[in-house]
């Protein structure tokens, strides 16, 4: 069984020449990618320990341990940077989830049909969205609020969708009429 693991970053420039890196921090404050003990990349072959040293206009100045020059900084330009979901603290607010919680849950019309699979979570300024891939293999995106996801269950792995004003099974050759 994989650990489950959430995305706090990713590298996504070098600054200087003693290894410095920029990244791209995910977390609701940006310096506290640095609080949640060594990260690692994606497939778990590297660990970093990392040290925040300042910001580059939006993005953080990290130190890497092991990381002193620029050649070997930019071999990881492009690397994100996880933490075990282990480590985050447990949501007391029952309405309040880990995106990465989330993603892979498996979808049910009100009538517990399997309609989806969330595939997965964004926010682009004007409110999170779920993305799901209908059993048809379509992509869909939809709000994530009350309206159209009126129930979660994180133990048994599944959230309802409102079918309301949404066609899941609907053809492909039809979805694209005018």
């Amino acid at each position: 069984m994989t650990t489950k693991k959430i995305c706090l970053g990713k590298i996504v420039g070098v600054h200087g020449i003693r290894g410095e890196l920029k990244v791209k921090s995910f977390t609701a404050c940006d310096r506290d990618i640095a609080n949640y003990g060594a990260l690692e990349d994606k497939d778990s072959k590297q660990q970093f320990e990392l040290k925040v040293t300042g910001h580059s206009k939006d993005l953080l100045r990290i130190k890497i341990k092991g990381i002193d020059d620029r050649t070997l900084a930019e071999t990881l330009i492009g690397t994100e940077l996880y933490a075990p979901r282990g480590v985050f603290p447990v949501l007391k607010d029952e309405e309040t989830y880990y995106e990465a919680d989330l993603v892979g849950l498996k979808v049910y019309d009100e009538n517990k049909n399997t309609v989806a699979k969330v595939a997965g979570f964004y926010n682009f300024g004007a409110g999170d969205i779920l993305e799901l891939k209908l059993i048809t293999g379509r992509q869909e995106m939809i709000p994530f609020n009350k309206s159209y996801v009126p129930s979660i269950n994180l133990e048994e792995g599944y959230i309802i969708v409102s079918s309301t004003g949404m066609v899941f099974l609907e053809d492909e050759e039809d979805s694209n009429e005018c």
